[in-house]
């Protein structure tokens, strides 16, 4: 009895421990079930979030492929707009050489034609010794082609004295008659002395403006012709001083222009000041606005080479 007693003993403690170790098996085997399934999970939210990424480069890659041809779009209107602002210019620039070879033409011809009309306006010009008439309208006739700039210079074949071009001016402008004004000439001793080249009725027309210019906006006070010489410079000033309304020293290149009427209550055509530098300089001298001339008034300096 008691060894049956003890063999069902070693049976249960047998039954017992075989248990214990299948139930920590299984125990083991769920632990690694569910590190197995952790890892899955773990492989599944990887993929998922490698799926997104490469569906957001898609859609990168699809507005990414719409701007490029955008851009190429872009591109191919540029180059269009190219090719017609090219052949606009080029168009422009034949229009340009065919309007400048017209201005070169039209100022040949001009020139022919002033050529062609020296001898009728030398005539006026004598004419004008006896009545002044005429040689304001034959210098009327030559300002329309001298209120052109950059013609060829002028033929100084006349040998006279510098106080030559300073008289017939002052006859021609009628300054020295005027009612309301009261005018001064005044010649340095050496250039009462001093020859000029020049062309006599180109050099007389130029500071006839200055005259000219002189009376119309001098409307009380005084008009002032000095007439010097540089040696050094070896050229003739004709310096004309008025006590008029004046100029302001920012307009000093502006009142040179065709056309410019700083006052459009005075008569004339704007025209007088352009001439008259055109004359200067085609005869190799100039003319300026003394822009330190204090006042009142204003003073021009006609320069003409002796």
């Amino acid at each position: 009895m008691t060894i049956a007693f003890i063999i069902v003993l070693v049976l249960a403690v047998i039954l017992g421990i075989a248990l214990y170790y299948q139930k920590k098996a299984s125990r083991g085997q769920a632990t690694e079930q569910q590190q197995l399934l952790n890892d899955y999970q773990r492989r599944v939210d990887e993929q998922q979030k490698l799926l997104d990424d490469y569906r957001a480069l898609e859609k990168n890659f699809d507005s990414v492929g719409e701007g490029y041809e955008q851009a190429l779009l872009a591109f191919d209107k540029i180059e269009e707009d190219t090719q017609k602002m090219k052949s606009a210019n080029e168009a422009l620039d034949k229009r340009c050489n065919s309007l400048q070879e017209s201005l070169t033409a039209l100022q040949e011809a001009n020139q022919k034609r002033m050529e062609g009309m020296e001898p009728i306006l030398g005539q006026l010009y004598d004419a004008g010794e006896t009545d002044a008439r005429f040689s304001a309208i034959a210098g009327r006739l030559t300002d329309l082609d001298d209120v052109i700039g950059n013609l060829p210079p002028l033929n100084r074949s006349d040998n006279v004295m510098v106080q030559q071009v300073a008289d017939e001016a002052v006859r021609q402008s009628g300054v020295a008659a005027s009612q309301y004004v009261q005018f001064q000439q005044q010649v340095a001793p050496d250039a009462a002395a001093t020859m000029l080249s020049t062309n006599l009725r180109k050099a007389v027309r130029a500071l006839t403006h200055l005259l000219d210019n002189a009376l119309k906006f001098t409307s009380d006070g005084t008009i002032t012709l000095d007439v010097t010489v540089d040696m050094e410079k070896m050229v003739a000033d004709y310096t004309v001083t008025d006590t008029g309304s004046g100029i302001e020293a920012a307009e000093a290149e502006h009142i040179f222009e065709p056309y410019v009427k700083l006052n459009q209550f005075f008569d004339g055509q704007g025209i007088g000041l352009t001439v008259a530098r055109n004359i200067a300089r085609r005869l190799g001298g100039n003319l300026t606005l003394d822009t330190e001339y204090a006042g009142p008034g204003a003073r021009f300096v006609l320069e003409l080479p002796i």
